[in-house]
């Protein structure tokens, strides 16, 4: 498989997804529908799931656009754009981050897209953030997950407006792979957006890694080797089925195995407890020269996001919000929650708070990509939407 190219899928792709869950409508104004959604939710004023998990971490998309077209993301010629006047304002987006975390117990917002830095008002969305604080008077963390192009130029902005880290998506350190894969000539621009971000002293910066097989599969050590020297921290993840092409299959992963296999040639790794993981989607490990004393200080930290063959849903704590308004209470999700419609129908933030909670009351346990070997259980269904429309 390649990523420069938008492949058919292959014979035995399976269709992924998730069964449908009872939720609030996308047009749930109505008390009643909103009362009926939630039956049997405790009385909490947080996000909470019948798994028993509450959603603290809000993921924001900006904007469905982007810079690159990576092929595991979107084909070569882009999609079909929201219309401006479908997607959130930057007053629209202040508001429903303010009310997740002054009503709904929302702790910390990461803006994605699509291309975050797209977003003209970037700067000013992430100031007032910065400036709410949580119910124990805590300030609210604010993140963000770019391709780093324009980065150079907005760091600092950003870390004056209050941006605490960043994570930037590079799949490879060769300019040629890079412009196969992004189909863009862009690689030392996207450098220059690390280096950028860690001068303002944004970081740690994280530094996000699809590893594909006959087309970059054999650079994480060179990816984590370059991490370390510069004190970024790599993160690579299983690529996951939510491309624009419906490509994906069991058979192009490159799983979480394999890349600890790969990184253990180069380096000893040793787990972090994963007692003290949270809900934070990599096991982090901690790395060290081959044949290194255990006892010796690590050079840094790696981490593995293995959505697909290690699922961490018992532990996810996360909402999101597309750039049009809808909520998600879940990256696979097969519907979604409209907030926009509510918004620009005058509705009062208690309302808009309601629905959110019925919207994540009807939340799955779970994914199920990872269910079962080879991935053939007919539980599955693909979300309708894209990564780049619905944020990373």
């Amino acid at each position: 498989m390649s990523a420069a190219t938008a492949p058919t899928a292959p014979r035995g792709a399976v269709a992924l997804g998730l069964p449908g869950v009872r939720r609030a409508p996308r047009d749930a104004t109505d008390p009643a529908a909103v009362a009926a959604a939630t039956a049997g939710r405790p009385a909490a004023p947080g996000l909470l799931d019948p798994s028993g998990r509450t959603a603290v971490d809000l993921r924001v998309s900006l904007t469905d656009r982007c810079t690159l077209r990576c092929g595991y993301c979107m084909p070569p010629e882009g999609l079909d754009w929201m219309p401006d006047d479908e997607l959130l304002t930057d007053d629209e987006v202040v508001r429903l981050v303010r009310l997740a975390v002054e009503r709904l117990g929302v702790r910390e917002v990461r803006y994605t897209g699509g291309e975050p830095l797209l977003r003209r008002g970037l700067e000013r969305v992430v100031a007032a953030t910065t400036a709410l604080r949580t119910a124990d008077g805590s300030p609210v963390e604010a993140s963000m997950t770019t391709n780093a192009l324009g980065l150079d130029r907005r760091a600092a902005g950003l870390a004056a407006a209050g941006l605490r880290r960043v994570n930037v998506s590079l799949d490879t350190l060769r300019p040629e792979r890079f412009a196969a894969i992004t189909h863009r000539d862009r690689h030392a621009d996207v450098l220059r957006g690390v280096a950028a971000a860690a001068e303002a002293g944004i970081g740690p910066v994280k530094v996000n890694a699809v590893l594909m097989p006959g087309v970059n599969d054999d650079e994480a050590p060179d990816l984590l080797a370059w991490a370390l020297a510069h004190g970024y921290e790599l993160r690579v993840i299983e690529q996951m089925p939510i491309d624009a092409q419906g490509a994906w299959s069991r058979d192009g992963l490159v799983t979480a195995d394999d890349v600890l296999g790969s990184l253990r040639a180069a380096y000893d790794l040793e787990a972090d407890d994963p007692a003290t993981r949270g809900g934070a989607p990599a096991q982090t490990y901690r790395v060290r020269p081959r044949g290194a004393d255990p006892a010796s200080a690590p050079l840094g930290r790696v981490g593995v996001i293995a959505s697909v063959t290690r699922p961490f849903c018992e532990a996810c704590d996360r909402t999101r919000l597309t750039a049009d308004g809808q909520v998600r209470s879940c990256l696979f999700s097969t519907s979604e929650t409209d907030l926009r419609g509510l918004l620009r129908g005058g509705a009062p933030d208690d309302e808009v708070a309601d629905v959110w909670r019925a919207a994540m009351w009807g939340k799955a346990p779970a994914h199920g990509i990872g269910e079962a070997e080879p991935l053939t259980t007919s539980g599955f269904a693909r979300p309708s939407r894209s990564m780049s429309a619905i944020g990373g």
